[in-house]
């Protein structure tokens, strides 16, 4: 039962920070698809920093400088996504889909030369971001995740400068004519979906393990975020126990073979499809039920008015 709560709470951290990414995004009215390569451009930046650390280095300094990186890296990635579906024009879902195969790419190169060899596996040490409470093992991100859901929550929906942003994913024309700058709120709405996006990078490699390869990038599960976001249905909290759903999911693959689903005798490669076998199946159950914002993957043209 520990092993099964510890590894829901770590995969539903993931999960419900990428996931908070892609709704201040399409809450702007720019659909997000890049979230996969956000997020491994955020987990490389941050292990090869943390890898490049000294064993002397400052804990704390370590798991702040580190997860600034992350952050600061899936938000610059992300402006890539802003500028060609703001600025261009050009569509949301491929410009998207070309970040997210461009950045495993980016990743094996930066990994090889960073370990000097043919390999793009990295190592390094996450002592400093874990800790415990009693026997359970928890790590840092988890703080982070509760922050971003209460910090959603006031933004999007006790501050006027969330309003402009949903106003932009709803309305664009209409929030133009009174004054907003739509191009600005959805470069805003970008951004910090990247800054989320990178930190949930980081937050999927560095707890569970001490070395990455990078060849296998994040797994798929920028997508998988991307169905607890719509299941959660762009609204905080529901993306939050949505994750924590779909973590529990992914936990039992990584304890099946310790619970009654290992006397099943099944691939492990099984259970680890289970999560996105869910996401569908639910989806669509749910879909006919979900409200996007109107105005998410149009591109906005102030001429068009």
């Amino acid at each position: 039962m520990i092993l099964l709560i510890k590894y829901t709470l770590l995969y539903g951290t993931v999960l419900s920070l990428v996931a908070f990414g892609g709704m201040f995004s399409e809450r702007s009215g720019i659909i997000n698809i890049a979230l996969e390569g956000i997020m491994v451009i955020g987990g490389l930046c941050g292990v090869v920093v943390l890898s490049l650390l000294p064993a002397t280095f400052s804990p704390f300094l370590a798991v702040v400088i580190t997860i600034l990186v992350a952050a600061a890296s899936g938000c610059i990635y992300s402006l890539l996504l802003g500028f060609a579906s703001i600025n261009l024009k050009a569509d949301q879902t491929i410009g998207g889909t070309a970040l997210n195969i461009m950045a495993t790419a980016i990743a094996m190169i930066v990994a090889k030369l960073v370990n000097g060899s043919e390999s793009a596996r990295v190592l390094y040490s996450n002592k400093s971001f874990l800790f415990k409470i009693g026997t359970l093992e928890l790590n840092v991100f988890l703080i982070i995740a509760i922050v971003a859901l209460i910090f959603a929550v006031i933004f999007l929906y006790k501050t006027k400068t969330g309003l402009r942003l949903r106003s932009c994913g709803e309305h664009p024309q209409a929030a133009d004519s009174v004054g907003i700058n739509v191009y600005k709120m959805r470069y805003l709405g970008v951004g910090i979906s990247g800054l989320l996006g990178g930190i949930g990078g980081f937050a999927y490699i560095v707890p569970a393990v001490s070395e990455w390869n990078f060849e296998v990038g994040v797994s798929g599960f920028g997508f998988l975020a991307l169905a607890v976001m719509i299941f959660g249905q762009w609204k905080p909290l529901r993306i939050f126990l949505a994750a924590l759903f779909f973590g529990l999911f992914r936990a039992l693959a990584n304890i099946s073979s310790s619970t009654f689903l290992g006397d099943l005798n099944l691939s492990s490669n099984i259970y680890n499809m289970m999560p996105f076998i869910a996401s569908m199946i639910i989806l669509a159950l749910t879909s006919k039920r979900s409200r996007a914002p109107k105005a998410e993957g149009i591109p906005y043209d102030k001429g068009s008015r």
